[in-house]
């Protein structure tokens, strides 16, 4: 069978330059060989600066936490293949495919639930599934490339442990602010910036956001060369290495070999200052819309976090939290677009008559009762999947099936309104709306849309200003 739709996954671990080289040229070789073998690319899935060893805790479908790669992409592919939606797999080599055997045995399970099996082929020829003989192979290799990696991971490990213990740089990553390029010196113009913040955060009392718009204004530039914001202007001045500290894992492990540019003293007294500020700090929810945007490439999916960006607050599908990085939008015109249809949907004389006998219908509480019984079902699958006692694709297609009767379910049970929302039916609705907490506004378009909104990628032949048709409603299937 030649592959009419085939997945090109390619991924590199470390992307320092952030340049996407590696993965480009994976995926030239990747296209070259489909032209050679006769395969129709239909997608490429592409895992930049995305390990495929290092293993994070994660919450598992059954509630449990357990210890697994992250890669969204992959994960993606598998879906894919298992519904039908694509026909084949190519990659570069088996290592840029898996470097987990878990991850190796749901990419086998996928391929062998259909029959034929579906075509797997990799730029090496290191990855075939063709047969057992192929994918006992790919077994053993996945073994020897996992073992490798926890070598290289242990010596890499106690090599930082030395340099840590003799107070000398770990090396890699940017260049830290006011040091040279090797740690060890100072950057005399960067350190000037650094004893200024620490002045006007200690003696005059300034806010971080104030430093950061000053240093702006002034045209300072920081190491990377974006704007300055308030988490860069805290990082210059709290990081124990200005102060000549070493630290290792977070921890302070004892004094550096490079000069220090504050005084321990005076180091010290800008962390206290911030500390006490950050206890006063109003940490009640501002973004409202966390929660209820979703990352809308179908590879990822990930809620949208509020983050503050160069150009202000925006909802990011954010790396650190295990996003793609790749779908943003500001939140000040996401916030404002979402008040706006929500709204015109609680101003509709139809739409109030609906939602009101709806909350009366009949059928009410039995949708209570199978939404019920339908995520107790949905967990059980969950753990007979994690315990192995079926496969993935079976897992995958019993959990569409109970999905959508949730999703019914849940359109039903729209109309059991919250606290929140039946106040606000109660009187004047714009008037009401403008005086509801942040967590009530978040709670009532939860309960109209549960599902929430997915944010589109920008389109490259629109003009780059804010499009509301970027956020897509998710309504019940």
């Amino acid at each position: 069978m030649t592959p009419k739709a085939a997945i090109l996954l390619v991924r590199i671990s470390d992307d320092d330059e952030g340049d996407q080289k590696g993965v480009r040229r994976q995926e030239a070789d990747g296209r070259a060989l489909a032209d050679r073998l006769g395969w129709t690319i239909a997608e490429v899935i592409t895992e930049n600066d995305t390990s495929a060893f290092k293993r994070r805790k994660v919450k598992l479908p059954d509630g449990t936490t357990a210890l697994r790669t992250v890669r969204p992409g992959f994960r993606a592919a598998l879906d894919k293949l298992a519904s039908g939606a694509r026909d084949g797999l190519l990659a570069y080599d088996l290592d840029r495919t898996a470097r987990d055997p878990r991850d190796l045995e749901d990419l086998i399970d996928v391929v062998e639930a259909r029959t034929p099996r579906i075509p797997v082929e990799s730029v090496t020829g290191s990855l075939r599934l063709a047969n057992d003989a192929d994918v006992t192979m790919a077994r053993v290799m996945v073994a020897v490339a996992n073992k490798a990696s926890r070598d290289t991971s242990r010596r890499v490990a106690r090599k930082h442990q030395e340099l840590a213990a003799e107070g000398k740089p770990g090396g890699g990553g940017f260049r830290g602010y006011g040091y040279t390029r090797d740690g060890l010196e100072i950057v005399p113009a960067e350190a000037a910036v650094v004893a200024q913040v620490a002045d006007w955060i200690v003696d005059e009392d300034r806010s971080l956001n104030w430093i950061a718009a000053e240093l702006n204004r002034r045209g300072v530039p920081t190491v990377t060369g974006v704007p300055w914001n308030s988490r860069a202007v805290r990082s210059i001045v709290t990081k124990p290495r200005v102060a000549s500290l070493r630290t290792h894992q977070g921890e302070v492990v004892g004094p550096a070999v490079w000069p220090p540019i504050l005084a321990h003293e005076r180091w010290e007294a800008v962390c206290t200052r911030l500390a006490q500020r950050a206890r006063h700090a109003d940490r009640s929810l501002k973004r409202w819309l966390t929660g209820v945007l979703r990352c809308g490439r179908p590879e990822c999916g990930r809620p949208l976090l509020g983050w503050q960006g160069i150009n202000g607050p925006r909802y990011w599908c954010a790396t650190p939290r295990g996003g793609c990085g790749r779908i943003a939008i500001t939140a000040r015109l996401a916030e404002a677009e979402v008040e706006r249809q929500v709204l015109d949907l609680l101003t509709d004389p139809g739409i109030l008559a609906r939602m009101h006998a709806l909350a009366t219908a009949e059928g009410t509480e039995d949708a209570r009762a199978e939404l019920a019984e339908d995520e107790a079902q949905l967990k059980q699958l969950a753990g007979a999947w994690a315990r192995k006692e079926i496969t993935f694709p079976e897992y995958t297609e019993a959990r569409k099936i109970i999905e959508a009767r949730i999703r019914e379910s849940r359109a039903l049970l729209v109309s059991t309104a919250p606290r929140a929302l039946r106040t606000l039916l109660a009187g004047d609705v714009v008037d009401g709306w403008r005086h509801l907490t942040p967590a009530d506004k978040r709670e009532i378009v939860l309960t109209l849309l549960p599902d929430g909104y997915e944010v589109l990628p920008s389109d490259p032949m629109k003009p780059r200003r804010f499009d509301p048709e970027r956020l897509h409603p998710v309504t019940a299937a």
